[in-house]
């Protein structure tokens, strides 16, 4: 398969295929799903970067349109104003993404700063539009000791709070430096089965959520307001 020429570890005969017409009704666009990946690392050899571009290999495969931020030259917030190009780049793409996926390193327990400055230029709106709302989330880690699901943890509290859909299965990675070859590739293992599982799994959500986001996350105290807000502009005895 054509799909799986740059997957080495993938077994053909067990891979399969999303199918998109048990997921979406009748009508709905089967454009490829649009997913943001964001890593916190800035090293050169990131193996949270590794594991973000696995996961956009297999993205791929699985019929997704990916785009991958760097942090790079990214300013602390508050630092810059959000005028800075790379915080305009970062918010373009989560207003064009459907999906996305964080992969953090975990620091002193934690996510790393690296991570936290990428999410916190992300506002809960802008321009009028909420541009995280509404959108699918998967959380992956990879840590340099033991097992650990602080980072991922965490994230999921983030990914609540800015209003996303973040799916049930997650990946960590434990003892990192032991999971990739030179070229940065990850061996086969039940952790990079688990990456397989995590990509399956945002796909068949993002699908689903698909034309389907903004009634999922209509409420009524929000209705309410603009209500208000609406009678109250409407209703005003001068301008």
């Amino acid at each position: 398969m054509k799909a799986l020429a740059d997957l080495p570890h993938i077994d053909a005969q067990h891979w399969r295929t999303i199918d998109v017409d048990r997921l979406v009704g009748a009508g709905v666009s089967r454009e490829p799903p649009r997913i943001l990946i964001l890593h916190g690392s800035l090293r050169e050899r990131s193996y949270s970067r590794f594991v973000a571009q696995e996961a956009g290999r297999l993205l791929r495969a699985m019929g997704a349109e990916v785009r991958h931020y760097s942090a790079q030259a990214l300013p602390l917030p508050d630092a810059e104003d959000d005028t800075h190009p790379k915080v305009q780049e970062l918010r373009e793409l989560a207003t064009w993404c459907e999906g996305m996926v964080w992969v953090s390193p975990e620091r002193h327990g934690s996510l790393t700063a690296v991570m936290k400055a990428q999410i916190d230029w992300l506002p809960l709106s802008m321009g009028g539009i909420r541009p995280t709302q509404g959108k699918t989330l998967a959380l992956m880690q990879v840590s340099g000791g033991s097992q650990s699901f602080n980072a991922v943890n965490q994230m999921r509290v983030l990914g609540r709070w800015m209003r996303m859909l973040t799916i049930p299965n997650q990946s960590s990675v434990p003892k990192a430096f032991n999971e990739f070859d030179e070229a940065g590739r990850m061996r086969l293992s039940p952790l990079y089965l688990r990456i397989v599982d995590v990509c399956e799994e945002l796909m068949k959500f993002t699908w689903m959520n698909r034309e389907r986001a903004d009634y999922l996350t209509s409420r009524y105290s929000e209705r309410v307001e603009s209500a208000h807000e609406v009678s109250r502009r409407v209703n005003q005895r001068s301008i």
